[in-house]
């Protein structure tokens, strides 16, 4: 009871202190300007309607890895939230019943009684927890994952995750050495499902035309990733004239900066270039992609991928959804993140950034990706199903 009182306390005073800062934050950073104000002072953030399935995720990597999930809930029971706005717009194409995360005293006030709270990966807030449990949810930490590089941060603060998990009725990671960190730090009913990604794969929502010749898609795009990929596609394209290339930046934020980097060399080749928001086809030598949810259908004509997040310290991004369309895929070697699913593939290219030119320059030379790794979700699914079609229950809020 003294550690809640203390962590309650310990928390809400930070939100005092911060407020200041994050109110000038959310004044001058376009991207904060929604989700501050919801999060730390709950503005147009009413609460979730109770006695429902809430799905907690991050942003939008998690939101759509979550889509087969989300098929698998009555649509009137189903409840969502998010951290970052990208997260948030995602959550939304789901359910109205789609919120930002309050700040963790203000769930105090915030969270109604549900059937089920469901938190993606690494979401691990205690209050958000203990306050779910509290009011009477069920609660499962789904995809969970702990990497070898991040683990012994962890370690320090296992008098912290130890009381984090001991909110936590079942834990479903992605592989075995997940479940040994998981298990050391103090979590329990643990089940290794494999990386749900592989089960809730993004399909397609529309079919593209696929542009004459060559056609290259630099995916999830990170700061200076953009000029090393563009760098490669200038030796093919002296190579193939006729190859096209598409840039789809990680983050919304960064469009209009990687627009005009790409705007300056289409005038220094002479290269036709277009922003995706302002023509939807590719028949031009360079494509800014400014728009999302469209990647799935980009990988689905493209002759091969290069794969942002890994030529950077980032962590590397999700495979899956190039591979089942056997796309040929060069990745950089900071993988770390994804490295389960990446294990689950084969045939990616991985590269240093002083040989992504020539992997680039040589597609013939790509072998062609499979996917060989499969999870699954039936067990967890069942018992959530089971929750979900139980009676609403008159749930009293207990002291905390």
């Amino acid at each position: 009871m003294l550690f809640k009182i203390f962590y309650f306390i310990t928390t809400s005073l930070a939100l005092f202190v911060s407020l200041p800062f994050l109110w000038i934050i959310s004044k001058i950073k376009s991207k904060y300007r929604e989700s501050i104000p919801a999060r730390f002072w709950l503005k147009n953030n009413a609460p979730l309607k109770e006695d429902g399935i809430w799905i907690h995720v991050c942003s939008f990597g998690e939101a759509k890895s979550i889509s087969g999930l989300v098929k698998e809930i009555p649509q009137k029971l189903l409840r969502l939230s998010a951290i970052t706005k990208t997260g948030f717009d995602e959550i939304s194409k789901y359910s109205k019943e789609s919120r930002y995360l309050p700040f963790e005293p203000l769930l105090f006030f915030w969270a109604k009684p549900q059937k089920i709270l469901i938190v993606l990966e690494a979401e691990l807030w205690y209050l958000l927890f203990l306050f779910a449990k509290k009011r009477g949810a069920q609660t499962f930490l789904v995809n969970a994952r702990m990497s070898e590089k991040s683990y012994p941060k962890y370690l320090r603060f296992k008098w912290l995750y130890k009381r984090i998990f001991a909110q936590i009725d079942e834990i479903y990671v992605q592989s075995e050495d997940d479940a040994a960190r998981f298990r050391e730090l103090g979590a329990k009913n643990i089940s290794v499902t494999g990386n749900i990604k592989f089960a809730n794969i993004a399909k397609l929502t529309k079919e593209l035309k696929k542009p004459d010749g060559i056609f290259v898609c630099g995916a999830s795009t990170h700061e200076n990733e953009e000029s090393l990929i563009l760098d490669g596609f200038r030796s093919l394209k002296f190579k193939k004239p006729n190859s096209k290339i598409a840039i789809v930046p990680r983050h919304p934020e960064r469009f209009d900066k990687v627009d005009k980097m790409m705007s300056s060399l289409s005038k220094l080749y002479g290269w036709s270039y277009h922003r995706y928001s302002q023509r939807d086809d590719f028949d031009s030598d360079m494509v800014l992609v400014d728009v999302l949810g469209e990647l799935v259908n980009i990988y689905a004509i493209s002759d091969f991928v290069v794969l942002g997040g890994a030529f950077e310290m980032i962590g590397g991004h999700n495979a899956l959804e190039a591979a089942q369309f056997g796309c040929k895929i060069i990745s950089g070697q900071n993988y770390f993140n994804q490295k389960e699913i990446f294990g689950g593939i084969e045939g990616i290219k991985i590269v240093s950034k002083e040989e992504l030119r020539e992997a680039i320059s040589y597609p013939n030379l790509l072998p062609k990706t499979t996917i060989k790794s499969s999870a699954n979700i039936d067990t967890m699914l069942e018992k959530i199903k089971k929750i979900a079609n139980k009676r609403k229950r008159n749930v009293k809020r207990k002291s905390v």
